[in-house]
C-alpha cells in the first residue's frame, strides 16, 4: 500500500497551495496553509518561493499529482505507461485512470472524507465491487461497476454516522461520472471522468512531459 510519511500539512506548504489531504481541517482556519502559508523549514519564512525552470515545473506538478491521490512513484509512471501509445488526450487518459482508482471513486462519491481514509475503508474491506469483495485500493473501475458498502459493514459506527450526515445533506456533492444512491449506499459508474470533473487545478499535460523527456 502507498504510503505518504511526512505530515501531510507540510506537503501542502511546500506545494505552496492546499491539497486537501486531510478531508474538512482544509477548510478550517486549523489548515496549515492559513495558518503559516510559507514553505516548511527554518528558513522558510526568509528563503520564499524561488522562480522554477520549465523542468522544476514540470516536476513540481508531477509530485502534486502524487500527493493529491497518495500514490507511489512507481504507479504513477506505470499509469503513463499503460495510456502514453492509446489513441487520446495522454494527459486526459492519465487523470482518467487515477480518478477511476477504486479508493478514489469512493471518496469522490462522499463515502470518505479524505482520500487516504477511503483507501482505509477500502483496505478494510467496507465494499463490494458487482457482488464481490474488493480491498484493493488501485484497482481500475469499470463503466458500468456498481460499488456498494457490505451489510456486514452497516452496523459499523462510521457508516452509521455517514448515514446520519447523508440525511442532514452535509457531504459534498459526487460528479456527474457517478451516480450515488445515499439510501443504498450503492455507487454507480456512468462514464469516464472527463476534464471538467477533474477540478483539483492539475495540468496533467506537464506530468505527460515530465515522463516524456
Amino acid at each position: 500500500m502507498a504510503r505518504i510519511l511526512p505530515p501531510k500539512c507540510k506537503l501542502c506548504r511546500r506545494a505552496g497551495e492546499k491539497l486537501f489531504l486531510k478531508g474538512d481541517r482544509c477548510s478550517t482556519p486549523k489548515c496549515a496553509m492559513v495558518r503559516r502559508a510559507y514553505p516548511p523549514g527554518a528558513h522558510g519564512t526568509k528563503k520564499g518561493r524561488r522562480p522554477r525552470s520549465e523542468f522544476g515545473e514540470q516536476l513540481a506538478m508531477k509530485q502534486k499529482v502524487k500527493r493529491i491521490y497518495g500514490i507511489l512513484e512507481k504507479q504513477l509512471k506505470k499509469y503513463f505507461q499503460e495510456v502514453k501509445n492509446k489513441p487520446g488526450i495522454t494527459g486526459d487518459m492519465l487523470m482518467q485512470r487515477l480518478e477511476m482508482r477504486f479508493d478514489n471513486v469512493v471518496f469522490r462519491a462522499g463515502f470518505s472524507r479524505s482520500r487516504s481514509f477511503a483507501r482505509q475503508l477500502v483496505r478494510h474491506s467496507f465494499f463490494l465491487v458487482n457482488g464481490k469483495s474488493v480491498n484493493i485500493p488501485s484497482f481500475a473501475v469499470r463503466i458500468g461497476d456498481v460499488v456498494r458498502i457490505k451489510e456486514s459493514k452497516k452496523n459499523t459506527e462510521y457508516v452509521k454516522q455517514l448515514a446520519e450526515e447523508k440525511k442532514g445533506e452535509q457531504l459534498t456533492g459526487h460528479p456527474k461520472w457517478l451516480n450515488v444512491s445515499p439510501e443504498k449506499f450503492e455507487i454507480e459508474v456512468r462514464e469516464r471522468p472527463t476534464r471538467e470533473d477533474f477540478g483539483i487545478g492539475v495540468d496533467a499535460q506537464m506530468v505527460v512531459e515530465f515522463y516524456s523527456r
